[in-house]
């Protein structure tokens, strides 16, 4: 039979050290985060063979006791908890107490402090070696604490051959380096690798060391965030969603000073740019969170890269509403959120800042500067949509029309004021700043759809009647669909009925729709309503419903507007929420400023 036997004390530490010491990166972590919680205010860090070989971290902290050296090694040793409040308030990075006796039990550890001060006990620093029997040496060495690990798994090679190239194993070093400097832009950090000084990072106010760890062009291409609502703060930069790009890792998200992945945080941030993000591309944050450590707990995972909120919902909502709200700032009041130029470039040794992809295959500016809208000047959006006559196709009749006397004042609204309309797809305007080129159909397509929302939201969904029903074929089952959910159809502003076995007729569709084609548009909402059913339009798919009924009522390609239609259309995008994208993701509007335009023409070279 089995008999229960105590495991000797190498193998505890050894199957901790499996928890805590996953790679390279994970002590660096570690190290790293008792040197900021020593107060330390410079910190560099030497690799070699990507961390493996060796990996030493030197810092101006607190330093450490003579006589408390060999406590530092022992398991569930620390200085930052003595009691069970304690742990329910963590506000230090580290606090296990497990992370020096770990990486002692897989690799050969060495730690040389001396404490910072004026007395007797700061007079010598003293050096100890994570071996059986070893005392404190005297050593030679400035106010802080110098940790050196040497051969990781030296003693377990079975682990050791679960590693990854060196060039691997340094990039997660180097990821681990960059985000904990994210979080202290007060401290210095420099980073060598095989003797080559990868980068080094001077303090710093936090705007600045955004742009040198993730580089000048993710603030360019970000817009600035912060809210606050009783223990919950939040600040920071989201990506303009026509500046994503699909890499899957950008999300660097920080609650109070601690680097997380958190499900209830990420999902968050899927919900807020749900609506206008195109294709696959994915949401690139830096976000740091500011809560009261009661109410969060950090002691879930070894790594501490998890964390567990009291109120998980709370925290959803709040990083929802206000990363939603960010996004959708209309084109008038949103300011562009940082100092740096989107060509300022900050040398980290020729490395592209890691974590980050974008896909700037424009030069998309959030914000032009602020004006009055001058709606009075031009026709009110309503009465925009009557457009010009058109040809007997269907195809605009002229494709350019001319603005004759564009206005280039500096208080021109941030759209400027329309110049032409190109092939009947693009609105070209002037602004204080260049040219501007406006999609129309995805401009409309917002528009109507943001409105549809409001609309839906406060029951306020006008109806159209049409002067002639418009009559097209159905099927039986879209005949039962129509007369089962006729109030709900109603309420969204139709009104449709039976004209025959097989004949519906369209008397009335949402007055925001009536230029819209409207067979088109209730085959579309006939099909959507057969697949999922009213319920689910009115709550889970409702915003794919709007979508696609603003699409098929959005001005099409190919209609000629004349010069206060364009306009009208302008100072509309200026006042929409979400006014960059369409409904798709696609970028509504660019700008060319006039540097751009002189360079493309080599003018003053």
């Amino acid at each position: 039979m089995p008999t229960i036997a105590r495991l000797p004390d190498l193998l505890i530490s050894q199957i901790a050290a499996g928890e805590v010491v996953e790679r390279p990166a994970s002590v660096l972590k570690e190290l790293l985060e008792n040197s900021l919680d020593a107060g330390s205010k410079a910190i560099q860090v030497h690799l070699e063979e990507g961390g493996v070989k060796l990996i030493r971290v030197t810092d101006d902290g607190c330093g450490i006791a003579r006589e408390q050296l060999a406590l530092a090694l022992t398991r569930h040793a620390t200085s930052k908890i003595v009691s069970l409040a304690d742990l329910e308030r963590v506000a230090s990075l580290g606090f296990r107490g497990e992370a020096l006796a770990s990486v002692a039990s897989v690799a050969r550890l060495e730690i040389s402090s001396r404490e910072r001060g004026n007395d007797e006990n700061a007079a010598h620093a003293w050096k100890l070696k994570a071996e059986p029997g070893a005392a404190p040496e005297p050593a030679a060495l400035m106010a802080g604490t110098v940790v050196e690990m040497r051969d990781l798994y030296y003693n377990t090679p079975a682990r050791r051959k679960f590693l990854k190239a060196e060039g691997t194993e340094f990039a997660h070093c180097a990821d681990a380096v960059r985000r904990l400097a994210l979080t202290r832009p007060d401290v210095a950090f420099s980073l060598t690798h095989n003797g080559r000084n990868v980068f080094h990072l001077a303090p710093a106010d936090r705007d600045r060391r955004i742009a040198d760890i993730l580089g000048s062009d993710f603030l360019a291409a970000s817009r600035r965030l912060e809210a606050q609502a009783g223990p919950l703060a939040i600040s920071g930069f989201a990506i303009d969603p026509t500046r994503a790009g699909e890499a899957k890792d950008g999300q660097q998200v920080f609650v109070n000073g601690r680097f997380v992945r958190d499900k209830v945080i990420a999902h968050a941030l899927r919900e807020a740019y749900r609506d206008v993000l195109h294709g696959s591309r994915q949401p690139a944050v830096c976000l740091f969170i500011d809560i009261d450590p009661a109410l969060v707990d950090v002691n879930v995972h070894p790594a501490k890269t998890e964390v567990r909120f009291r109120d998980s919902r709370a925290m959803h909502q709040f990083v929802f509403h206000a990363v939603q709200r960010t996004l959708a700032m209309p084109v008038a009041t949103t300011s562009n959120a940082t100092p740096f130029a989107a060509d300022e470039t900050v040398p980290v040794d020729g490395e592209k800042p890691a974590n980050f992809n974008y896909a700037p295959a424009f030069r998309h500016q959030a914000s032009l500067g602020v004006g009055e809208p001058a709606a009075a000047a031009y026709l009110a959006f309503a009465r925009a949509t009557q457009f010009a006559p058109q040809g007997a196709s269907g195809q605009a009749e002229n494709t350019l029309q001319f603005r004759q006397e564009p206005d280039s004042a500096p208080d021109s609204p941030p759209l400027g004021y329309a110049l032409a309309q190109l092939h009947g797809i693009y609105i070209l305007a002037q602004n204080a700043r260049g040219l501007v080129l406006v999609d129309m159909h995805a401009a409309h397509e917002r528009i109507l759809y943001e409105r549809l929302k409001n609309a839906f939201d406060n029951r306020q969904i006008a109806t159209q009647a049409l002067l002639i029903p418009a009559v097209f074929s159905a099927e039986a089952l879209d005949i039962a669909a129509v007369e089962e959910h006729a109030e709900a159809l109603a309420e969204l502003g139709f009104s449709i009925a039976p004209l025959g076995p097989q004949q519906l007729g369209v008397r009335g569709v949402p007055a925001l729709l009536q230029s819209g084609d409207p067979v088109a548009l209730v085959r579309s909402l006939i099909a959507e309503l057969r697949e999922h059913g009213i319920t689910r339009l009115a709550t889970a798919r409702r915003n794919e419903l709007f979508a696609t009924m603003a699409c098929h009522g959005a001005v099409r390609a190919r209609r000629l507007l004349t010069i206060p239609e364009m306009n009208a259309l302008l100072r509309q995008m200026e006042e929409t929420e979400r006014a960059d994208q369409c409904n798709h993701g696609r970028p509504t509007w660019t700008e060319l400023s006039i540097d751009q335009l002189d360079k493309l023409f080599l003018r003053g070279q």
